[in-house]
């Protein structure tokens, strides 16, 4: 039993923090931001042991990141909202898909690029692409964004797949639930966009 809590603590630590994070992100509790800080912290450890250096870099991105969503979340506005009113749910202006997926791409080459050249990571390829795509989908959970959870059920079927192939299996397993659960709020999100707008 310590052996087993010595190979995986840490990985199952994570892994509640994880549950509890997208729990509030599905009830799109501004308290998601706080697990968000916490919980990637820990991950840079975790993953940096199992060679996921990226992931690892993008760990550290998200516990900054949790700090301005948590600011845009409490203090940010939307066009159109009302002064007092809280961050509102919305669908991602049509005209952002096209910076949104440059973005992407870009980073995705320069994430690849430092994989190869200054790590010895053995899944650049996947690991960059995660990365990636993850700057894009915590962007647009930060802005409320309904097309966050597209960005975020690749990243996670992703990620399922490269956790089990690395040895994380709680971590694995975590990311399978993501899946669905971002499934589920896409639909959750998409009803409270449309309610937001008939009820501002």
């Amino acid at each position: 039993m310590i052996t087993f809590l010595a190979l995986h603590g840490l990985d199952l630590f994570t892994t509640g923090l994880g549950l509890l994070y997208i729990y509030l992100e599905y009830r799109a509790s501004i308290a998601l931001w706080l697990v968000g800080i916490i919980m990637p912290a820990l991950d840079v450890w975790l993953y940096w042991q199992h060679g996921l250096y990226g992931d690892a870099g993008m760990a550290v991105y998200y516990t900054l990141a949790a700090m301005y969503g948590y600011a845009v979340w409490k203090f940010g506005r939307k066009r159109g909202q009302h002064t007092n009113g809280q961050l509102p749910i919305t669908h991602m202006p049509k005209q952002l898909y096209l910076p949104a997926a440059l973005f992407f791409i870009a980073a995705w080459g320069v994430t690849y690029y430092i994989l190869v050249r200054f790590t010895d990571s053995n899944v650049p390829l996947l690991d960059a692409f995660t990365n990636a795509l993850s700057f894009v989908g915590l962007w647009t959970l930060a802005r409320k964004y309904v097309q966050q959870w597209l960005f975020w059920i690749v990243v996670d079927v992703v990620c399922t797949v490269l956790y089990i192939y690395k040895g994380i299996p709680f971590k694995a397993g975590l990311y399978a639930l993501y899946v669905i659960i971002a499934i589920l709020g896409w639909k959750k999100w998409q009803q409270m966009a449309a309610d937001q707008q008939n009820f501002p």
